[in-house]
């Protein structure tokens, strides 16, 4: 047996770790890593705009794979740090934890907190590019990632930074990289991921000009070009989200206000929508599952409501204070905050753990929307009371509704669940699985292949409800709905417990053709809009069965989509039987075992909410009633010139 000794251990020096682990420092190798990237630089220039020494920050892609950051901020320091001996620049781009936001006097807030971003982007590239421009002339330095002695080490200065002698009367940062191909499972930047953030940037920074160019398209005699600037703030952003609704009064409420150094900006309006959504910030980072501010402005939004419905008579001395759910329904709203010495719950800062910011917000609300009111010659108060006095009168329906769901539950040993769910013997939830399929045939199949120890099967006898715009008393008279919340054992929109959670992986399995992606809408939409948790506790999957099966002799391959479809032609040759599944039921138990349910072969996509307000709108417009842009969004991206050249006979 080897000794273990002080000698084994491995000091990783500089960069090394980030390499070896980029995990730990960019969450994914895969996509949304590849974004992260790019995002730690884009912060570092939204850090100098927020805070007022530049406006203007340009994204451009290139051909050959690389992307820059510009902004006309300060531009990092050039001087020779006083312990490192080194010029400022190479000490952000070398060192972990190095940076000028870990004090108040540089920044006053800050979205790149943890001072990894711009070293994590260099370690994590095949080559970057720096260049500062200030005092009259422009600073330049290089990295590459290098072997040296057997291995590859990235973020190496090619050489110190050196002042060109070019003359600019520009100012800033100009920051160019090539993310490493053998770090990344793609390298291929998505315009529209991009897009979506820097668009979002734009509304939570009044005036700051956001432009993103992509070399990689050609638009004519130019390149794709699309530039971001919102005067409006988050009024526009708010307005933004409720394109695809009807809005309860023309202009959204709009407050500002400071307190403990705590700055808040908050904009919200309501809509003939029966659910709320809250899109919360902290320094420009996106709070998707909210946190202490958010808790601050929903306590506020429900004390000052109330209030006033008392002192207008709305509310008796009788009457019991409505809820804050009451209040919500139909609510889209944006809190913005900026706050020093943030504190995130978790590594992926999703959710604000200060305290003292819900102190902070929740007096800043009431004392603003107090005012507000009170100074208000439209009369919103009584629009928005009167929604939540209805709303108060749906709840009491739907929570009677629920109660008699509960006692069929009880009395008949899951009413709701009798002859349809065939349930697993597994008593561990967190190893448990549900699938949930299209149809009885499927369903059948599906039963005779499960592993019953872990695997449940819940087959769907007709489209369930689409919850859209749906009231929860709705949404509960659906026997389908009701089947799927009995199966999950959860509860539903302000009762849902995802520690009550029966499986912990929830299946979406449907056929590959447009009924089967109208289901899975469907449900999708079900779950975001009642049981958003569900969603971002990681729970919801969709299954991926394959299109075709080819075969020659012994040798059986099943292919998941037409390119792939391509290449195992050529591979099988000519004689291959080819066959193709329109429906999971055309599959024996055995195959679909094989394809579809065996989690050591099978490909399941996990469902995810990382841009919020995008998820949003997609739903909304998707699902709603708003005809011509859901018409618009079908143009803009569906594949009108997609030809189905399958021939059943042989693949050629």
């Amino acid at each position: 047996m080897h000794n273990y000794s002080a000698g084994d251990i491995r000091v990783l020096e500089g960069l090394d770790a980030v390499r070896l682990r980029p995990g730990m420092y960019i969450g994914t190798t895969g996509t949304k890593g590849l974004h992260h990237i790019l995002w730690e630089i884009v912060d570092n220039s939204m850090d100098e705009v927020a805070n007022g020494f530049g406006d203007t920050i340009t994204v451009t892609l290139y051909t050959d794979g690389s992307a820059s950051v510009e902004d006309n901020g300060r531009g990092i320091p050039v001087d020779v740090h006083p312990t490192l001996g080194v010029s400022g620049v190479e000490v952000v781009f070398t060192q972990l934890h190095a940076g000028g936001k870990f004090d108040n006097e540089n920044y006053a807030h800050s979205g790149g907190l943890h001072g990894v971003g711009a070293s994590v982007t260099n370690a994590l590239s095949e080559w970057l590019t720096v260049e500062v421009y200030k005092n009259g002339t422009t600073y330049r330095m290089e990295f590459e990632s290098k072997e040296i002695d057997g291995a590859v080490k990235g973020g190496v200065p090619k050489y110190h930074l050196i002042d060109t002698g070019i003359a600019s009367d520009k100012r800033g940062s100009y920051v160019r990289f090539l993310p490493d191909k053998r770090i990344f499972e793609s390298t291929h930047f998505q315009i529209e991921t991009i897009s979506r953030r820097l668009k979002e940037l734009a509304f939570l920074n009044k005036g700051a000009r956001i432009i993103l160019i992509d070399e990689r398209v050609q638009m004519g005699n130019a390149c794709l070009k699309r530039e971001y600037c919102y005067e409006g703030g988050l009024i526009d952003f708010v307005k933004y989200l409720n394109e695809t609704k009807v809005p309860a009064f023309d202009e959204p409420i709009f407050l500002t206000g400071t307190k403990d150094n705590i700055d808040m900006e908050l904009a919200f309006q309501y809509t003939d929508a029966y659910t709320d959504n809250i899109f919360s910030y902290v320094n420009n980072i996106p709070t998707t599952e909210g946190g202490t501010h958010e808790t601050g402005f929903k306590a506020a939004l429900t004390k000052v409501m109330n209030d006033l419905a008392r002192k207008t008579g709305m509310l008796k001395d009788k009457d019991a204070n409505l809820l804050g759910d009451d209040y919500r329904e139909g609510l889209t709203a944006v809190l913005s905050i900026k706050m020093q010495n943030v504190q995130f719950e978790g590594q992926t800062k999703t959710k604000l753990g200060n305290p003292e910011a819900r102190i902070a917000i929740e007096y800043l609300v009431n004392q603003t929307l107090t005012e507000f009111f009170d100074k208000d010659t439209k009369n919103l108060a009584d629009t928005i009371l009167k929604k939540a006095l209805l709303a108060a009168k749906v709840r009491e329906a739907a929570r009677k509704e629920k109660e008699i769901t509960r006692a069929k539950n009880s009395l008949d040993n899951n009413f709701n669940l009798v002859g349809k769910l065939s349930s697993c013997t597994g008593k561990k939830p967190e190893n448990n699985e549900l699938f949930i399929v299209e149809g009885d045939s499927a369903g059948g199949t599906a039963k005779q292949a499960r592993n019953r120890s872990f695997q449940a099967i819940l087959p769907l006898r007709g489209k369930p409800l689409n919850a859209e715009k749906k009231r929860i008393d709705q949404v509960l008279a659906n026997e389908e709905i009701r089947t799927i919340i009995s199966a999950l054992g959860s509860g539903i929109g302000e009762d849902f417990n995802v520690e009550n959670l029966n499986y912990h992986k929830v299946i979406i399995l449907s056929d590959a053709d447009q009924d089967g992606a109208h289901i899975r809408a469907i449900l999708l939409t079900f779950f975001f809009r009642y049981m958003k948790d569900l969603i971002n506790e990681g729970h919801v999957y969709i299954g991926l069965p394959p299109l075709y099966r080819i075969s020659k002799k012994d040798t059986v391959e099943y292919v998941y989509d037409d390119a792939a479809l391509d290449d195992a032609k050529k591979r099988f040759g000519k004689g291959a039987g080819l066959q193709r599944y329109k429906g999971l039921g055309e599959m024996s138990a055995e195959q679909l075992w094989e394809t579809t349910m065996d989690p050591n072969r099978r490909t399941l996509v996990q469902v995810t909410i990382e841009d919020a307000a995008n998820a949003e709108m997609l739903v909304s417009t998707l699902m709603g009633d708003a005809i011509d842009m859901r018409r618009q969004y079908i143009i803009e991206n569906a594949n009108f010139n997609k030809i189905d050249n399958f021939k059943a006979q042989e693949a050629k």
